[in-house]
């Protein structure tokens, strides 16, 4: 079995905002002295782990996700208190409980206007939501606080996919934590982009007697061509997973049609740009991975965005090897512009 899978991406967006900054603008980087659009790690990721694709993927026979996901949330004491007031609670009880139940969790916000959140995203297992649901299910008919003992088992071992793929980080209980096995670079442009404006108007449907607009706007936008590397860390998957190769295949194969098919959600309804990977390396080795970010340091220019950079990618790979050997045990490639290859060739290649 391969120790590590890479995937290799060429996808086109036309006119958009996928991913804004703190201005609402789309997110930039400069590499090769120019300005780039780029799509964070954690807006692919987010979109892939939420998406119709991924939970089909990972679905039972019965249509559930039958514990394979987990939920990543600030607000499980906010949850736990609700339900301690529906219950009867007096509001110390409940206050103290909900706090005692967060705080297992990481640390407690300070803002008063946020009782019972902490600070930072936990991701948690179907299993160690069930958890919590039974214990305030027990403190609820008992009408008493948890114990130190009950706290201590909120948080166990478990095999969510999408944790063993992108891990956790308890700061207060680390022996909870998981490294991820999958890791996710920035989406970046391979050429030059210019951020564009959009001026836009609206108009009053009841207002009959003013033909002007009854809003006037700015929407930033820009278009690109990107290139997406993962690497997933085989070993490290079936290590997180419980040695359950079937759930490694599943999320390897999750994963990666995701990842050629999903876009993220920004703008969406503004912009409509979902597009498909027009291009897809996928390689298999042990050999210490690597990204082919290099073909795009020196920004493509031209109009032929889409083929030129297939071809500097292909040419890349090709030059590596001949310079360090080969850098995989195998690979399979799917070209949209030429017809080669196939989504589920991929898939099956990856579970090999």
């Amino acid at each position: 079995m391969s120790r590590f899978i890479q995937l290799h991406t060429l996808i086109s967006y036309p006119p958009s905002n996928l991913n804004r900054d703190d201005l609402g603008r789309p997110k930039t980087a400069i590499m090769g002295g120019v300005e780039r659009l780029r799509v964070s790690s954690q807006s692919l990721k987010r979109a892939w782990r939420t998406s119709d694709v991924f939970a089909e993927k990972l679905a039972s026979k019965v249509g559930r996700n039958d514990g394979k996901l987990g939920t990543r949330t600030k607000l499980l004491g906010v949850r736990a208190y609700e339900q301690f007031k529906a219950a009867g609670f007096n509001d110390k009880l409940a206050d103290d409980s909900a706090n005692k139940i967060a705080a297992v969790y990481g640390a407690l916000k300070k803002e008063k206007d946020k009782p019972y959140e902490i600070e930072q995203l936990v991701h948690v297992s179907a299993e160690e939501l069930a958890t919590l649901d039974r214990l305030i299910a027990t403190l609820c008919a008992e009408k008493r606080a948890p114990q130190d003992d009950e706290l201590d088992a909120l948080l166990h071992r478990q095999h969510a996919i999408d944790i063993a793929m992108f891990g956790r980080m308890l700061a207060s209980k680390t022996e909870h934590n998981t490294e991820a096995a999958v890791q996710v670079a920035h989406a970046l442009g391979i050429h030059a982009s210019t951020l564009d404006d959009d001026y836009f108007t609206a108009v009053d449907d009841l207002n009959l007697n003013d033909p002007g607009a009854a809003h006037i706007g700015e929407s930033p936008f820009a278009a690109a061509v990107f290139y997406q590397y993962i690497c997933i860390n085989r070993e490290l998957l079936l290590q997180n997973l419980g040695g359950d190769q079937q759930r490694v295949n599943e999320a390897v194969q999750a994963l990666i049609e995701s990842a050629l098919t999903v876009a993220p959600g920004g703008k969406q309804n503004s912009y409509g740009s979902r597009a498909y990977a027009h291009y897809a390396l996928l390689e298999r080795g042990n050999r210490q991975p690597r990204s082919l970010s290099l073909a795009f340091l020196k920004p493509l220019s031209g109009s032929n965005y889409a083929a030129d950079g297939i071809a500097a990618l292909v040419q890349l790979r090709d030059n590596m090897d001949k310079v360090y050997g080969p850098c995989s045990d195998a690979h399979r490639e799917l070209n949209v512009l030429s017809g080669a290859g196939s989504l589920q060739a991929l898939l099956d290649f990856a579970a090999e």
